[in-house]
């Protein structure tokens, strides 16, 4: 697996160091899970977000 760095501040590591050890994680997945948590949230906020007029035509169009 390729891998590169991240630099971020001491009290981050410390923490997701924490994080990874409490749910038995590595900090790599724990990182890949926060990540794809993140991407989830914001799919799922454009999907609560009301739909544009372009939208509601789209959806309304005479498909026959």
């Amino acid at each position: 697996m390729q891998s590169t760095s991240v630099r971020i501040d001491i009290a981050t590591h410390r923490e997701l160091k924490e994080l990874a050890a409490s749910l038995c994680y590595t900090v790599g997945q724990t990182v890949a899970l926060a990540v794809r948590r993140l991407r989830q949230d914001q799919i799922s906020a454009d999907l609560r977000s009301e739909l544009t007029v372009e939208e509601i035509s789209w959806l309304d169009a005479d498909l026959g």
